[in-house]
């Protein structure tokens, strides 16, 4: 199957700029107060045109049957017959060259970009497929986008995948660490009479030698002070080779942890690392290691157990309140309503987003929040902070999944006159990193 999948990439890469079906509705305002009224994007701003954000809406096929080709579909197809049968989106750069107006009617063309893999991820093992699409209004070009998703093998989850062969020994003194992996959060035992950091976590301060302590949560970042790969004996539930990681942190002590989505011989002594949170099985989560900025749905799994996405690493969402910028905070609820309004305000239909069996099926613990929804989020955030800026782009890249009762919790900093970043993060750790362009003001 590899080698009939990358011939066809190949074959679509060189196929170029192929027409798409046309829209299916003009730009129109019923589907735009539907967009934002499901996504909370409250004012009159959008009278005239149309949210930048809503671009891949006015293409999206819904749920007719008789659905218009895509020129992803045939690499998609053989990877669904082939077993990999779960997808999530993972990046997503739009880019606007102006607004649209009530009543517009749009084309679109694609093109393929390529497909990568096999990657082993947290989600299964599994291929990126990339392409891009472009909207125009007669001749004239009004948006591009660089959309990529993950094709995935979903791993068994429940009672079929049984449960990690190893477990860790929790007793008096550790206890308050795995409490806080169960939550998210990487804890390092302090002493409560003098303040000194420790690791692993023990009775009694080896400075004063008080028996008081109590915890600091981590950063979550540190740099590899060492590593080994493991290739034999046989570790139960770990498929060799896997790289063992001893990484000093932030804050000044050392910890060990596999080092996740990096092949062997990319390791490097003095690189930097960041936290990320491996399910085990529905019981055990355990912290592990990442290259710093790595895309956390390609978090390369050492364990067969792993039954979902590893999470980024875990700092508690800022509160929404003012930022240093001036930018405020915000917090979205994502309540079951919310995740499947939106979605369906977006026009995407996919299951993952409605159906909570078939979202387990895959792999998934519930529904989670779709890229088009984060997009406009982070649109509706950046113009809330900054009512003036008019949007030239939204670059996304997705994180750990924004599942139904949780909370998303967004910040952001201007950098200059032409660029806001923003975080979005939920109690799993970043759901998404964005980076918003802004057009030159005249």
């Amino acid at each position: 199957m590899h080698d009939q999948l990358m011939a066809l990439a190949e074959e679509l890469t060189a196929a170029g700029e192929s027409p798409a079906s046309p829209c299916p509705d003009p730009v129109n305002a019923a589907m735009i107060r539907n967009w934002t009224q499901a996504l909370g994007d409250r004012g009159d701003r959008w009278a005239a045109t149309a949210p930048p954000a809503m671009i891949q809406v006015w293409s999206m096929p819904g749920l007719d049957r008789d659905k218009p080709a895509s020129i992803a579909d045939r690499p998609l197809t053989l990877l669904n017959e082939s077993g990999f049968t779960g997808v999530v989106a993972t990046n997503c750069e739009q880019t606007y060259d102006r607004y649209l107006r009530h009543g517009e009617r749009l084309r679109s063309t694609m093109r393929f970009a390529g497909v990568t893999g096999p990657k082993r991820t947290g989600l299964g093992e599994g291929y990126f497929v990339t392409w891009y699409q472009a909207w125009y209004s007669g001749d004239e070009r009004v948006a591009e986008m660089m959309f990529r998703v993950l094709k995935f093998r979903p791993r068994v989850r429940g009672a079929a995948k049984g449960r990690h062969p190893l477990r860790p020994a929790v007793g008096l003194d550790t206890r308050f660490f795995w409490d806080g992996v169960r939550e998210g959060e990487l804890r390092i035992q302090r002493c409560a009479e003098c303040g000194r950091l420790r690791h692993p976590p023990g009775p009694m301060c080896p400075s004063c030698h008080a028996t008081k302590r109590d915890h600091v949560a981590a950063s979550g970042r540190g740099t590899l002070h060492s590593y080994v790969v493991h290739h034999h004996p046989p570790v139960p539930g770990h498929e060799p080779p896997f790289v063992v990681a001893l990484v000093d942190l932030e804050e000044g002590v050392r910890m060990v942890g596999n080092l996740l989505d990096c092949p062997p011989g990319q390791v490097r002594v003095g690189m930097p690392v960041e936290l990320i949170f491996q399910e085990m099985d529905d019981e055990l989560t355990l912290p592990q290691w990442r290259p710093a900025g790595a895309p956390a749905a390609s978090a390369a799994s050492a364990s067969g157990a792993s039954t979902s996405a590893a999470s980024a690493s875990k700092a508690a969402p800022e509160p929404a309140a003012e930022a240093a910028d001036g930018l405020p905070g915000l917090s979205v609820e994502l309540t079951p309503t919310f995740v499947i309004s939106t979605a369906l305000a977006t026009r995407d239909f996919t299951p993952v987003h409605h159906d909570t069996a078939l979202a387990r099926a895959q792999g998934s613990k519930d529904i989670f929040l779709n890229i088009l929804t984060t997009i406009g989020l982070v649109q509706r955030y950046v113009l809330e902070g900054l009512p003036d800026a008019v949007l030239e782009g939204i670059s996304v890249r997705l994180g750990v999944p924004a599942y139904a009762g949780d909370t998303l919790t967004m910040t952001g900093r201007v950098v200059d006159d032409r660029t806001v970043e923003v975080r979005g993060a939920v109690s799993l750790g970043d759901h998404a990193i964005a980076t918003v362009r802004l057009k030159e003001r005249a």
